[in-house]
């Protein structure tokens, strides 16, 4: 065979084999993700049907759940929400996830590049006097190397890249970017439940102050109440009895102020923590009593398919399950070769100018690994991964079933507390005839006593309940805004950090 055509067909050899090395080098083993479609039903079983209860009506309508807080009408709530974005400390932690798995990713991405090391030593040794040879010139023996010191110095690089053939870096890279895109979507997460922390305690302080006050007027008709009968008694038209009785219901109201303060005040150190701060940070401002923001009268919820794409907690699950997937990829390249290229080239020398051509060296060239007995490791690994995968499937169906749930219960309740909240301020406008009509019944001798103390204990009962049902019917609205995955849309960053003006002075700013 000519020289030439023998050439030609070596390289040819070469270049088919190149070829071959980038095609498998396209592949990745394991399975490809593919992202689930969970099925959901067409409108919501509990939604809201228009009726004279509702002051409040829920619409299949399609929702903005942007800044969802504005919809209260409430300042101090809006400036409170503002706050707790941008320095709550349970955000910062997720942030400070998101760049450990964004460094992370950059870990594992550094396995599809070569790596080099430099390698330096000196070293200092010393010999023997010397070894005879007896095979020396005139069958005398000579003596060979003169023991002494010498120094030996050497410097070099070693250099080697894995090719990733199979696809097992590549996977990893795939895993770390889903793991970097869940770090995300838990930030997210993280930002909806504070904002329904948020409201939800603001509102409880609103409705707790709501309690005080009414506590405070029940407790003064009740004072009134106990001297009118204080001075009937003194002038001999009723019994001790009544006397006692109408103390003791002066008194059990009494009681109930202390609690209540102590409960606001708790809400007060709760919402001063969410916004990053102190505990009483805001005391002050937030111990002015105020009123519990209203209810808008419609609340768009839209259909049960949008909250599958808006819900950060699908989301993170979706990533995961993606990161899960991958990891199969990676646990399955273990059972193939593995190509390398190495190679390395330094100098060595007594002097440290190294000029010496004759201390140098190098060396290149391919290596392959392949593991052939490993007693079962890489497959059962392979077993693992393919249980998390399975646990990370499961895990994201029953995210799903679980927001839905969420939103199902959110609507029932707040249609349900409507319904409620209208049979309270029915029964208070009736407990407060009831007690002026028994008052004067009482006072002119056509009833008892027992029947004035009853209608005023059911007056503050149903007033307390009242408050209460209107505090919940915004909790209420809060934990449906929460469960339809709303409040994180406009934060992807942090927003503006001035703080709003009733809260400066406080605040230091």
């Amino acid at each position: 065979m000519p020289k030439r055509i023998s050439v030609t067909i070596k390289y040819r050899r070469k270049l088919l084999i190149c070829l071959m090395i980038l095609a498998l080098a396209g592949c990745a083993v394991g399975p490809d993700f593919q992202p689930p479609e969970p099925k959901a039903p067409e409108g919501w079983h509990s939604l809201a049907k228009p009726g004279p209860a509702q002051a409040s009506l829920t619409t299949p309508r399609p929702v903005n759940l942007v800044d969802w807080w504005q919809a209260f009408n409430d300042p101090v709530l809006t400036s409170l929400m503002q706050m707790a974005l941008s320095a709550n400390l349970d955000l910062k932690l997720a942030e400070a996830r998101i760049r450990q798995a964004r460094a992370t990713r950059g870990t594992v991405a550094s396995g599809f590049y070569p790596a080099i090391d430099a390698t330096a030593f000196y070293r200092r040794s010393k010999s023997g006097s010397g070894s005879l040879n007896p095979a020396g010139g005139g069958g005398q023996p000579s003596v060979g190397a003169v023991g002494g010191e010498r120094s030996l110095f050497q410097i070099g690089l070693d250099a080697a890249w894995e090719i990733d053939i199979f696809g097992g870096v590549r996977r990893g890279i795939e895993a770390a970017d889903a793991d970097i895109r869940a770090a995300v979507e838990d930030r997210r997460d993280v930002l909806v439940t504070l904002a329904g922390e948020v409201g939800t305690n603001y509102l409880n302080l609103r409705g707790l102050q709501q309690e005080i006050a009414i506590a405070r007027k029940n407790l003064e008709s009740q004072k009134k109440t106990a001297d009118i009968t204080r001075r009937r008694f003194e002038a001999g038209y009723v019994s001790r009895l009544d006397l006692a009785n109408a103390d003791a219901q002066v008194a059990t109201t009494e009681s109930q102020i202390p609690r209540l303060e102590s409960s606001a005040q708790a809400a007060i150190y709760t919402i001063g923590v969410l916004l990053g701060k102190e505990p009483a940070v805001l005391a002050k401002e937030l111990a002015i009593h105020g009123p519990i923001p209203p209810n808008p009268p419609e609340v768009p919820v839209g259909l049960p398919s949008d909250i599958l794409r808006r819900r950060p907690d699908i989301r993170r699950a979706e990533a995961q399950l993606h990161a899960a997937t991958a990891r199969i990829g990676v646990a399955v390249a273990d059972l193939f070769p593995r190509f390398s290229l190495t190679g390395s080239f330094g100098a060595s020398g007594s002097k440290l100018s190294l000029l010496d051509a004759r201390g140098s060296f190098w060396s290149y060239g391919p290596s392959v690994t392949w593991p052939i007995f490993d007693a079962g490791r890489i497959r059962w690994n392979i077993k693992v991964q393919d249980a998390l995968q399975e646990q990370a499937l499961l895990t994201y169906e029953k995210t799903v079933l679980t927001a839905l749930k969420d939103v199902e219960t959110a609507l029932v309740a707040h249609a349900k507390e409507q319904e409620q909240r209208k049979s309270l301020a029915e029964a208070v406008t009736n407990n407060r005839q009831a007690v002026d009509l028994s008052m004067k019944l009482y006072l002119v001798g056509k009833t008892d006593f027992l029947n004035v103390l009853n209608a005023q204990r059911s007056l503050f009962v149903t007033e307390v309940a009242l408050a209460q049902s209107t505090r919940n019917l915004g909790a209420n609205l809060v934990a449906l805004y929460k469960a339809l995955g709303g409040g994180w849309e406009k934060h992807e960053t942090l927003i503006d950090p001035r703080v709003p003006q009733i809260f400066q002075k406080r605040l230091g700013n």
